[in-house]
């Protein structure tokens, strides 16, 4: 799947490393809801053109996961600035 990479110099290694870097920490940054958005930009970092649609969940599902979600940055990010008004 990374044949790709063996036929690399050492010039392009490192500006893939770069743009994975940039795409990476693009994704990183986000705030807000677009951390809950679609994110082709990402997966489209890698070399495979061809990629299915992701499974679209029933909203009851989504949602719980939506919240699942939510409660997991509040135990691994206690500290973590919060946007709104609420701090919990």
């Amino acid at each position: 799947m990374d044949e790709d990479l063996e036929q690399m110099t050492q010039a392009q290694l490192v500006a893939e490393a770069r743009r994975l870097r940039a795409g990476i920490r693009q994704h990183r940054d986000a705030t807000g809801d677009d951390l809950c958005w679609h994110h082709p930009a990402l997966w489209n970092l890698l070399p495979e053109t061809a990629w299915s649609q992701p499974s679209v969940p029933a909203w009851p599902d989504f949602l719980r996961g939506c919240v699942r979600y939510r409660q997991s940055l509040s135990q691994e990010l206690p500290d973590a600035p919060r946007t709104g008004g609420d701090r919990a």
